[in-house]
């Protein structure tokens, strides 16, 4: 594809934001030379590496949430339960909060390309695998290694996008566009899930990535330019292993507080050893020479308080997400294709507010955006405590386009000033700290709404279930899709179950949807307080 193709490419991608039709911009997304410190850049094509880097942002993402979809066909065909349900979830999210900044920090210093080459190369092999195991133990596993690719993935895409849009307009206008992207493979997962699932088996929604990680080395391959930090800076292996071993002990301590029960002695053990690594990173860290996170970077609010409000976003919409899908599919009696079709206004919403983002962000400010985002946010998750088991679809909607808005208005903006205030021969490891930091905020929305809803669950069938079978009780008690697939086999008392069951799931998702709504309210007050009204990039 010459360079108009391209450029079309990216026109359409963006939806009209301001700018394109002027021929300054036509100028900036030309190929030109380029000196970095790292070494000679020659004859940049931007548009193709801004497409390429939002394609891989986009199967990272997209692995993700197009597997929300399929959590009832998982608990069909395996037998999957609420726990190995987060597990499949969470697993993906240990590896990559595990490998973060380790990653990152190594793509620095030896080159982003490679990094991101080999990231999609293990995701797609990951997603091969995950697409023909038949036990929820062995999708644990694929969905390991697919973490591990998209550990790769994402810090190496967005360091690489401001290694190449160097001018800070230009930089908040591409991570613009990178952040929709990545809005649009949340919001449209669910929507090729369900297609997949109406026509094939539910390890078409892994399979899928495969063609798309092919596509997408051969453009990285062809058009981006290597980069990497131009000092050689010593690695720092200690500091390396402990970061790895701090995420991986805190993220397990979030996954399996719900199970285990978070005041249990196995998960205080786990708290208690996950906080004495973070601190003993911390410790090494200030201590070291060249460390592989220079903590100084927490100094600077616009990086540190973007970083928080960030991880808040990400908590809401994750914990959202996990009860929506099932809310459509059990309580509405969507099948997957149908409640794939019903995330489509989320997927439209998110993408038109963020790709008008940063033309948003030039007029009123960073502090503006985050904190406007983040209300809206808390908006939608107080609307979803209004519904009830009989709340039509139409009335739902009003809460996906609230969350999309207020998601579109923030997350683009907050992640433009953690980049913008570091250095760019530190990008990745920027980049990684920003992503490590919003998975764990990922991993906690999951478990702690996830944890809400079960136990409202099982407190609210206890009656339901009294005087069945010990195993249909069970059953019953376990999640709401195990009640409803054992429904048939109750005879009369089958409606009555079911009916039931749907009270309960509908009574959890409002205890955690009220949790979500106070976090989100208490973000929009941090970043009004602490974050500055401008990053340093904005131009008024």
């Amino acid at each position: 594809m010459d360079r108009r193709g391209w450029v079309m490419v990216l026109v359409v991608a963006r939806g009209g934001q301001d700018g394109f039709h002027s021929a300054a911009h036509r100028t900036r997304l030309a190929p030109h030379p380029r000196t970095d410190k790292s070494g000679p850049i020659k004859e940049i094509r931007r548009a193709p590496v801004q497409f390429a880097m939002c394609a891989a942002l986009f199967v990272a993402v997209l692995d993700n949430t197009i597997l929300n979809v399929a959590l009832p066909s998982l608990v069909r065909e395996l037998g999957a339960t609420t726990s190995q349900l987060q597990w499949i979830i969470d697993s993906y999210v240990l590896a990559f909060a595990g490998l973060q900044i380790t990653v990152g920090a190594l793509g620095d210093r030896f080159g982003r390309k490679g990094a991101l080459l080999l990231g999609l190369a293990i995701l797609g092999i990951g997603s091969g695998f995950a697409s023909t195991v038949d036990s929820p133990a062995w999708l644990i596993a694929a969905r390991s290694l697919m973490g591990v690719g998209a550990a790769l993935i994402s810090p190496a895409s967005l360091s690489i996008l401001t290694n190449v849009f160097t001018t800070p307009p230009d930089r908040a206008r591409a991570i613009g566009i990178w952040s929709a992207t990545s809005g649009l493979g949340i919001a449209l997962g669910p929507t090729i899930g369900g297609l997949l699932l109406r026509q094939f088996w539910w390890g078409s929604v892994f399979l899928v990535n495969v063609p798309l990680v092919a596509i997408t080395m051969v453009i990285v391959a062809v058009y981006v330019p290597s980069s990497k930090d131009p000092q050689s800076r010593k690695l720092d292996p200690v500091g390396a292993l402990l970061s790895m071993a701090a995420s991986v002990a805190l993220v397990f301590t979030i996954v399996e507080g719900p199970t285990r029960g978070w005041g249990s002695g196995a998960t205080l053990l786990n708290a208690v050893v996950g906080v004495a690594l973070a601190a003993a990173f911390i410790g090494w860290e200030l201590r070291h020479p060249s460390p592989i996170l220079d903590l100084r970077f927490f100094r600077d609010p616009r990086f540190s308080a973007a970083v928080g409000g960030a991880s808040v976003l990400w908590f809401c919409l994750s914990g959202w997400l996990f009860i929506m899908t099932q809310h459509l599919q059990f309580v509405n009696s969507y099948d997957p294709f149908q409640a794939g079709l019903r995330a489509i206004p989320f997927a439209a919403t998110i993408f038109l507010v963020t790709t008008q983002a940063a033309a948003l962000t030039r007029r009123f400010g960073t502090k503006s955006m985050g904190t406007t985002g983040l209300a809206f946010v808390a908006v939608a998750m107080f609307t979803w405590t209004r519904w009830t088991v009989a709340t039509s679809y139409e009335v739902l909607v009003i809460t996906y386009v609230l969350l999309a808005i207020g998601q579109g208005l923030s997350i683009a903006p907050l992640t433009d000033s953690v980049m913008g205030s570091v250095p760019r021969e530190r990008a990745g490891v920027a980049s990684a700290t920003n992503n490590t930091i919003r998975q764990l905020g990922q991993a906690v929305g999951v478990a702690v709404m996830g944890s809400l809803v079960s136990s409202k669950f099982g407190s609210g069938v206890r009656d339901a279930a009294r005087g069945l079978t010990p195993a249909s009780a069970r059953a019953v008690r376990s999640s709401l899709g195990a009640a409803l697939r054992e429904v048939p086999r109750l005879g009369t008392r089958g409606p009555g179950v079911a009916a039931a069951a749907r009270r309960a799931f509908v009574d959890g998702a409002h205890d955690a949807t009220w949790v979500a709504a106070g976090v989100a309210l208490v973000g929009a007050i941090a970043v009004f307080v602490f974050l500055p009204a401008r990053a340093h990039s904005e131009q008024p």
